[in-house]
């Protein structure tokens, strides 16, 4: 591992924070100005993955039933709807991305923002209709996400801001933190938590130890493992795979020369959080590495290069020098 020239390397990205922690001792740490460690900012879909560990955590406590269970249970309309496909979508398939929706999140027929405007934004995604039959096809959507918000919200009977504080924020020592609701008062599943850098990095790290705090454990290990497990092939223009609500994909870097048949000078498989504009929390469990990046530039002024893959991965491996 060599990581002495990163910063000379990530400076000109102008990244808003970059930390890199091994086994909990922070390796690299990077920030534009002296004020963002203190900071809460928009982590945008990070906030997926840490609802996937809430739902997680509620099954281990038997307050939500497990994923196989169809969402016809916490949305009856369902049972009767005229299109029948919606009777067999599960818990499991909404974290997966797979319960058949006809969906694009932005471009085309842009539903996300049609359900941010909505008055009900649980209502507008269960009335939308079915593409195909549930489980077939990943399809990103945060609409599947304000679903397992509202499920969560039902079966533990409080705010999934108040469980997270006892669940999970509280164990990680996060004290702070800002989180949106849609108009019935439902947090948002899909984006809308600001966190400190830090706090996503004690997140990554959780997860590095599949969900083990000190003595205890805050998700099961069993559930922790399968959450971030390959569940399904990632919808393009994305790469790689999808689990429950978190991302995962393979790290292979070609040894020199342009021969396919070269074997790889190194490569890791890792997990992923992922949210709009740059913000990150990458797991590399065989490296016992967290990175954690976050940006806050638009679109426009962000440079062409995935500081990750690019930059940060080629230095992590064991073999660089």
């Amino acid at each position: 591992m060599n990581l002495s020239h990163l910063t000379t390397a990530i400076l000109p990205l102008d990244l808003r924070s970059c930390l890199i922690s091994r086994d909990g001792r922070l390796l690299f740490e990077h920030y534009r100005h002296s004020r963002i460690p203190d900071e809460l900012a928009k982590v945008n879909s990070c906030t997926k993955s840490i609802l996937s560990a809430l739902l997680c955590i509620a099954m281990d406590r038997g307050m939500l039933p497990e994923p196989h269970t169809t969402i016809s249970e916490f949305f009856p309309k369902l049972r009767s709807d005229p299109d029948s496909r919606k009777r067999d979508i599960t818990i499991e398939h909404l974290m997966t991305m797979t319960p058949g929706f006809k969906w694009t999140e932005f471009g085309g027929i842009q539903s996300f923002p049609r359900m941010t405007r909505s008055d009900d934004w649980v209502d507008f995604v269960l009335s939308q209709p079915m593409a195909e039959a549930p489980g077939r096809r990943m399809e990103y959507s945060s609409g599947a996400s304000q679903l397992l918000s509202a499920i969560l919200a039902r079966a533990c009977g409080m705010p999934i801001a108040r469980f997270a504080e006892l669940e999970l924020f509280g164990p990680l020592g996060i004290e702070s933190y800002e989180w949106e609701t849609d108009p019935q008062g439902l947090y948002t599943g899909g984006y809308g938590l600001r966190l400190s850098p830090a706090h996503l990095l004690e997140f990554g790290r959780l997860y590095l130890n599949r969900a083990r705090l000190g003595e205890g454990q805050l998700v099961s290990e069993e559930r922790a493992i399968r959450s971030v497990q390959p569940a399904v092939p990632a919808s393009p223009p994305n790469v790689g795979y999808y689990g429950w609500h978190w991302w995962t994909d393979t790290f292979a870097e070609q040894a020199a020369g342009d021969n396919a048949s070269t074997p790889l000078s190194s490569s890791f498989d890792y997990f992923y959080a992922r949210g709009y504009g740059g913000q990150y929390v990458y797991v590399i469990p065989d490296l016992r590495i967290v990175v954690v990046l976050t940006d806050d530039k638009r679109k426009k002024d962000r440079k062409p290069v995935n500081a990750f893959l690019d930059l940060i991965a080629p230095a992590l491996h064991p073999s660089a020098g």
